[in-house]
């Protein structure tokens, strides 16, 4: 993050020296903004901070579409031609056992933050990469350059390559990467132009997070004794499998059609959980408008396994995912096509999309209505038992 310079002497918010010496140095005092000496800091807290550091009066409104602190990418109007640039970045700890699958979810990841905007070209990308000291050097010298391909065949499905990054060793593994594009105003989409009656359309079903904790459980029997009436080892694995895909899915076909069927705004669906995500979009949106939630597209099973743990929250829109969906705002009359086209053999297997909700008049908030519909998604390999619905407000 670059500084920004201030007078002489003087010091910023929580006490940082930002001129040439230290003497007007004050130590860091966490009560003083609301915090206890040990805790993470809030979303909202850290958002209001880095927007003490673009003041207007240093650096003045541009004259292009811009996009700030708060959302997916950052859009920053370059000098010239009218050119903006766009960028993200993005890291995680590993949450599947396969060391290769993980590279690829992790691209998947970063990249999908530009697709959220209708990008669907990322001109260059670096890699984070942190190696556990705590792993024997020969497990390091095997697992390692598996993440590494992983995240490259990612890259490369994406259109792209990785240039370069940074490689440190850590107590822990940690993998991302930031994603850099080059764009003219019609590449992308602002995600601030959601109308009333708009629909909501999401790419990747719910349910990431329970399906990899649930895996985990099978070899926990304390965890896995809360949960055993309502699924089987069968239903877990297969669940698992299902996010793991999911995961490693690029939304670049969704963001490619974001533009063929005239999208307004999206965002994809990650660390916050869906209702979170929702709320960030929503705040976004130029007009005064709402977002209501009433069928929640969840992988076959976690449903149950959230409820009988419960942990969660995956039906109150709270659970984290990890390399989600992106959540769309389209035109009523678009968004039936929007799911019909996504499915099409031509962008291979395993793209869906669901009509999840309604944008309606409101004080831009996102809310779950009380008893959403679960619309249960098969695993690939699972046996259907019920015939299959229409994507609608009624489910699919």
């Amino acid at each position: 993050m670059a500084a920004v310079a201030a007078g002489e002497g003087s010091s910023g918010p929580v006490g940082l020296p930002l001129g040439r010496g230290f003497s007007s140095y004050r130590p860091f005092e966490p009560q003083a903004l609301g915090l206890s000496p040990s805790c993470k800091v809030p979303q909202e807290t850290l958002l209001k901070l880095l927007a003490g550091l673009t003041r207007p009066e240093v650096l003045p409104a541009p004259p292009f579409p811009s996009l700030g602190i708060g959302m997916d990418s950052c859009v920053i109007p370059l000098r010239h031609g009218g050119l903006s640039l766009v960028q993200t970045t993005d890291f995680f700890y590993p949450l599947v056992e396969d060391p290769y699958m993980m590279g690829r979810i992790a691209c998947a990841n970063v990249l999908s933050d530009l697709y959220a905007m209708g990008i669907t070209e990322c001109d260059n990308m670096l890699m984070l990469l942190s190696v556990s000291q705590s792993m024997p050097e020969e497990e390091r010298e095997k697992i390692t350059p598996l993440m590494i391909k992983g995240f490259r065949d990612a890259a490369e499905e994406g259109g792209t390559a990785v240039t370069g990054g940074q490689t440190v060793v850590n107590p822990w593994i940690i993998i991302g990467g930031v994603a850099t594009v080059v764009c003219q105003p019609n590449e992308f989409i602002l995600p601030d132009s959601a109308v009333v009656g708009d629909v909501l359309v999401l790419t990747k079903p719910l349910g990431t997070q329970v399906a990899v904790n649930a895996h985990q459980w099978l070899d926990n029997p304390e965890r896995w004794n809360k949960i055993k009436m309502v699924v089987s080892r069968e239903e877990v694995e297969l669940g698992y499998q299902e996010a793991m895909f999911n995961m490693a899915t690029l939304n670049r076909i969704a963001a490619g059609l974001m533009h063929t069927f005239n999208a307004h705004a999206a965002t994809d669906i990650t660390g916050f959980g869906i209702l979170g995500h929702s709320q960030n979009l929503a705040k976004q949106q130029r007009n005064e408008v709402s977002f209501v939630i009433h069928n929640l597209p969840i992988i076959a099973k976690m449903a149950a396994i959230s409820k009988a743990s419960g942990r969660f929250g995956l039906l109150q829109g709270t659970s984290a995912e990890t390399s989600g969906g992106l959540l769309i705002c389209l035109p009523r009359e678009q968004a039936a096509r929007f799911c019909s086209e996504i499915k099409s053999s031509k962008y291979g297997e395993g793209h869906q999309a669901w009509i999840v909700g309604i944008v309606e008049k409101g004080n831009r908030t996102a809310r779950i209505i009380d008893k959403p519909r679960v619309i249960e998604v098969l695993p690939r390999g699972a046996t259907r038992q019920t015939k299959p619905q229409s994507p609608g407000l009624g489910g699919h």
